[in-house]
C-alpha cells in the first residue's frame, strides 16, 4: 500500500506513519506539511493508492482544498484525517470529494481498516456521525442497520464476520483466509465497533438480526 500523509504537524504526522507502518510493514508512506506539498507528492509519486489530508492545515481552507485536491488528482482517493468529529463537517468534506472522514481520535487498526475500505471502493464515514442519519440524507436517510454495516465493514471483514459466527476460532480464521492472526484481530475489532458490540456471541447475533448473515 502506498499512501500520502499531509499534515502540518510534524510529530502528528511522524507518528501516523510509524502507527500505520507497524500495522502495514510493506507501507509506502510519503509527507507533506501542507496542501502544495500533499499535491506536489501526488504528482511525484503517480502509483500512490490514497492521501490523508488534515482539513486545516496551510494551502487547504476547508472544503475549498479538498475540491482543488480534487479537480488535480481526480483519481485519487482522498481521506481527510482531522480531529474534528462534527456530522455536519463530514458531510460537507463527503459532498466535497473526499471518500472517507478519520477522526484523529481513532485507533492505528480502525484507520487502517477505514483506509482499506476506501481501497475497495467504499466510503469511510466514522461510526458516530452514523448517529445522525439526517446529516447524510443521500447516503443514510431511511437505511437499515443492515446498509449501515455495510458501508463500513469491507468483503474481508465481512468474511472474518461470517466465520467468527459459525463459532471458529482466531487460528482457524486465519487458516481459511491465509492470512495472519493480528490482521484477524483487527478485522474482529473493526467488526465490533461497527455493530457496537463487545464479543463474538454479541457480534452473531446483531449481524444476524441485520440480515448480514443467513
Amino acid at each position: 500500500m502506498k499512501l500520502i500523509i499531509v499534515d502540518d504537524h510534524t510529530l502528528f504526522r511522524n507518528g501516523m506513519a510509524l502507527l500505520l507502518r507497524a500495522h502495514c510493514p510493506n507501507c509506502e508512506i510519503w509527507e507533506g506539511d501542507s496542501l502544495d506539498a500533499g499535491l506536489a507528492q501526488a504528482e511525484a509519486h503517480p502509483d500512490v493508492d490514497v492521501a490523508l489530508l488534515d482539513l486545516h492545515m496551510p494551502g487547504m481552507d476547508g472544503v475549498q482544498g479538498i475540491r482543488r485536491f480534487k479537480d488535480l488528482q481526480p483519481e485519487l482517493p482522498l481521506v481527510i484525517l482531522t480531529g474534528a468529529e462534527d456530522p455536519r463537517q463530514i458531510q460537507s468534506v463527503l459532498s466535497a470529494g473526499a471518500s472517507g472522514f478519520i477522526p484523529k481520535s481513532s485507533t492505528p487498526s480502525v484507520m487502517l481498516s477505514a483506509i482499506q475500505l476506501v481501497l475497495s471502493g467504499g466510503t469511510y464515514i466514522p461510526p458516530q456521525a452514523l448517529l445522525h442519519p439526517a446529516t447524510f440524507p443521500q447516503a443514510l436517510a431511511g437505511a437499515s442497520t443492515q446498509e449501515r454495516s455495510q458501508m463500513q465493514l469491507t468483503d474481508r471483514q465481512m468474511q472474518v464476520l461470517r466465520l467468527l459466527a459459525e463459532g471458529k476460532p482466531n487460528k482457524l480464521i486465519c487458516r481459511e483466509l491465509n492470512i495472519e492472526e493480528g490482521t484477524v484481530k483487527a478485522h474482529i475489532a473493526t467488526v465490533f465497533r461497527v455493530l457496537d458490540v463487545t464479543n463474538r456471541t454479541e457480534a452473531a447475533t446483531v449481524a444476524r438480526q441485520a440480515g448480514l448473515l443467513f
